[in-house]
């Protein structure tokens, strides 16, 4: 019985103590998500509080209004939010920015008289102006940067109606990328005394270890706008992953209007964060005067090591550890870069599963809550903020504001982010043409590792480079040696081929794979563990994105016929993911597996190339194969299979017939078979080990099968449930040559707020209802209310009976 009382009280202090369960119980930061009034397009005086707003659309953000049907849709031109008229084009996925207004009324209770009153913005794109009470209160450029606002001079007294304004522009060729329009990610309305703390300036370093004892540096900031007396009292307790106090210490303060409070302190045998151990501890911090409490934050962190040598690579608590990454951009698929939390951490899960220990935020800060979900799951993280400094890659890019804005930005993004123990590099940049220039681009690095280091001397600074784009002006061999020489860690973007060579002329340098091609995969990985000094991989890409439409394809092609770059309408999305916009993988990642052991054997099946013409796979791209022993209307045709295992041998078999045993080879683990289609099983046998990976030939459709991500949510709408939708055959094999449609409805205390497949040109599938299934699936996601109770969701398609799936809220 003590021990289940025990158990209990654990678990109580555990949700107690968690950051979502402070944040989103406590007064003195409430999100502000709620019943925003929203229009697209330009309007006049809207700023204004006794503008009619009476027509606007009531939403909930996080929004992002470039994913939602555009209002006018023409056959031909249009479709759905797609359109031929896209200024970004294939850049941004065939998708429209424009012009938006947000509108929200609040009101002061009496207690807020005395109040210090901050909006918090997590993110917004782009361009964003903020008016309260009709009064200009902010102007921010970039649409990542996280910003707060002190609005209290410009609100009426309680009991009188606020109105806030905020016009959000998204305009031109700004972004290579799918960034989303509008306020796409969480607002928060923080008040406070008037003798108050801010998370921002609190920094708890926990990254040196000496014997068994971790040396915590604590630092923070108190401000002062008014309070007379001064002299106060700052506490500071540590509570351990289990929720127990570990640490307790104050001390006195002189308070003036910004009071600078460091303080040093040792944890007793501290229980390490690490990715197969994401242990968390909380500091809670509060502030008094005259004995009275006047604010009090919560800030989780992580207790760790990290170091980086070339003769060590990279340590993480002492322990030596390859960097198996992928690059990401921010976008979450269909729901486009609305910022949802269930969203975010999905993301992170799905890296977890595919055998990633590492990402790298590319190339700009990320959510907080995605952030959340990294310490919280064990994935280290390459922290990014620019893709360009001062020279354009896109007219209307963030080049024009980055002398004025680079440092505040940059600052912004390190005081927000500092605190998380994934965190590991801080990187100033990504492909910039100026990276090696000379002065220009040894000022601007300087200045921008300077701003990290006034923040945070814990983490090691970095930069993602390439060797393309310049080359009239820039000579890898000649000229590398300049881009790396103010930062710890060296960034190579498809640059495998120099590792060996510029070790040699620079050994003390440590260097990774910031981006890498996915069909080069094992050349990559190869001189990863080969090389103490190589640290790891980071795949373009990790995940599936919107935008840069086909970057990564296969085309059948006639001798001499152009390979382009990109692919134009309809293809919205790079598809140069290992794990596709529905989070199933991609044959390259079957691939990956086996590369870093996840599993000891896979293979996949080379769809037959059109007499006359030959596959041209593009650099981001991968052949056209497919995970599936389904080719009907081909039987008697030779098929091409590739058996992917570290096994020196394997053997592969066709029901139960032995086709050929064959050397993978040490350099590609790779060894390829060809046979004529027949359908039935197909397996491959590792030749040493018996590991086997099997194919079967799938019957005709007999079912859908509905499958939920999690059965049981919270009634919020920061939860969702993905309902994965599965045409199978009477086994219960998934048909992967199955593309018809499907229909979705829903009842109950919920929505389905996006359904679709995964296909790259699909654009009547994207956030369909009535979506094709794309090689026998689809799915759709579901946001309940916040009312508890059920959501029932019904899929039905022609000839086949309804599935229907219950998503229970409480």
């Amino acid at each position: 019985m003590k021990t289940v009382s025990k158990l209990l009280l654990i678990c109580v202090l555990l949700f107690t103590l968690s950051p979502d369960a402070l944040l989103h119980a406590s007064d003195r930061k409430t999100l502000f998500d709620k019943n925003w009034k929203f229009h697209l397009g330009i309007v006049a005086n809207a700023e204004q509080p006794e503008y009619n707003d009476s027509r606007w659309r009531v939403l909930d953000l996080p929004h992002d209004w470039s994913v939602e049907p555009l209002p006018f849709q023409k056959e031909g031109v249009t479709i759905g939010p797609f359109s031929r008229m896209s200024e970004g084009n294939v850049d941004t996925g065939q998708t429209v920015g424009g012009e938006g207004w947000y509108r929200k009324e609040f009101t002061l209770s009496g207690s807020d008289a005395d109040k210090h009153i901050v909006l918090y913005f997590e993110g917004v794109y782009n361009q964003s102006e903020l008016w309260i009470n009709g009064k200009k209160a902010n102007f921010n450029v970039y649409g990542y940067t996280s910003y707060k606002v002190d609005i209290t001079p410009y609100l009426n007294v309680p009991g009188i109606p606020n109105t806030i304004a905020m016009k959000v522009v998204n305009a031109g060729r700004n972004s290579r990328w799918y960034a989303g329009s509008g306020i796409f990610r969480h607002v928060w309305l923080i008040k406070t005394n008037k003798l108050y703390l801010d998370k921002w300036d609190t920094f708890v370093d926990a990254s040196e270890l000496q014997k068994k004892d971790a040396v915590i540096k604590f630092s923070t900031v108190i401000h002062n706008e008014g309070l007379q007396n001064k002299s106060g009292k700052i506490g500071i307790k540590i509570y351990s992953p289990a929720g127990n106090e570990v640490f307790s210490t104050s001390q006195d303060v002189e308070l003036s209007d910004e009071t600078p409070v460091a303080a040093s302190f040792s944890i007793k045998k501290p229980e390490l964060w690490s990715v197969d151990t994401p242990l968390l501890y909380t500091a809670e911090v509060s502030l008094f005067s005259d004995e009275k409490e006047y604010d009090k934050i919560t800030v989780p962190f992580g207790i760790r090591t990290i170091s980086f040598s070339a003769e060590k690579g990279f340590l993480l608590n002492g322990k030596p550890m390859k960097l198996k990454g992928g690059c990401i951009h921010h976008d979450n698929g269909l729901l486009g870069a609305a910022a949802i939390d269930r969203a975010e951490e999905r993301k992170v899960e799905l890296l977890k599963a595919n055998g990633y220990n590492a990402v790298r935020c590319s190339h700009n800060q990320v959510s907080e809550h995605f952030l959340d979900a990294c310490d919280k799951h064990g994935i280290l993280v390459i922290h990014e903020t620019f893709d360009q400094w001062q020279r354009a890659k896109r007219e209307q890019d963030y080049h024009q504001f980055f002398d004025e804005w680079s440092d505040r930005d940059l600052a912004a993004s390190v005081r927000r982010d500092r605190n998380h123990p994934s965190i590991i590099m801080w990187s100033i940049g990504n492909e910039v043409e100026q990276r090696a220039d000379e002065p220009e681009g040894d000022l601007i690095s300087k200045r921008l590792v300077n701003t990290i280091r006034q923040y945070d001397t814990s983490r090691f600074t970095t930069i993602g480079s390439n060797d393309f784009w310049d080359r009239r002006h820039f000579t890898w061999d000649k000229d590398s040696y300049r881009i790396f020489r103010n930062l710890d860690v060296a960034g190579y973007n498809y640059v495998w081929h120099k590792y060996e060579s510029d070790h040699a002329a620079y050994p003390d340098r440590v260097i990774y794979g910031s981006e890498s091609y996915p069909k080069e995969a094992a050349q990559n990985w190869n001189l990863v563990e080969k090389h103490p000094y190589i640290i790891g991989d980071f795949v373009w890409t990790a995940i599936d994105y919107l935008g840069e439409a086909g970057l990564a394809h296969a085309l059948e092609l006639a001798p001499g016929e152009h390979n382009p770059q990109f692919m134009g309408w309809p293809w919205y999305n790079g598809w140069c993911g290992d794990i596709d916009l529905c989070g199933d993988k991609k044959p390259q990642s079957y691939y990956r597996d086996v590369l870093w052991r996840e599993r000891p054997i896979t293979m996949a099946v080379h769809a037959p190339v059109t007499p006359g013409k030959q596959e041209v796979v593009n650099g981001w791209g991968w052949p056209n194969e497919l995970v599936s022993w389904n080719w009907k209307g081909r039987e008697g045709q030779t098929m091409t299979v590739n058996v992917y295992s570290r096994s020196p041998k394997v053997k592969l078999y066709l029901n139960d017939r032995l086709v050929g045993e064959k050397e993978t080879g040490k350099e590609n683990y790779t060894a390829t078979f060809e046979l004529p289609y027949e359908p039935g099983t197909l397996k491959a046998v590792n030749s040493k080990g018996r590991e086997e990976f099997i194919l079967k030939t799938a019957g005709a459709p007999a079912a859908i099968r509905l499958t939920a991500d999690r059965s049981r949510i919270k009634a919020c709408k920061d939860d969702l449930s993905y309902v994965k939708i599965e045409v199978v055959d009477e086994d219960g094999n998934v048909v992967p040559d199955a593309f018809f449609p499907v229909k979705i409805e829903y009842s109950g205390e919920g929505r389905v707020i996006a359904g679709g497949n995964a296909a790259y040109d699909d654009m009547e599938s994207f956030r369909s209802l009535t979506p094709k299934t794309f090689r026998g699936r689809a799915i759709a996601i579901v946001q309940p209310t916040e009312e508890k109770g059920g959501i029932q969701v019904k899929v039905s398609a022609e000839g086949l009976p309804d599935a229907s799936i219950t998503i229970e809220t409480h």
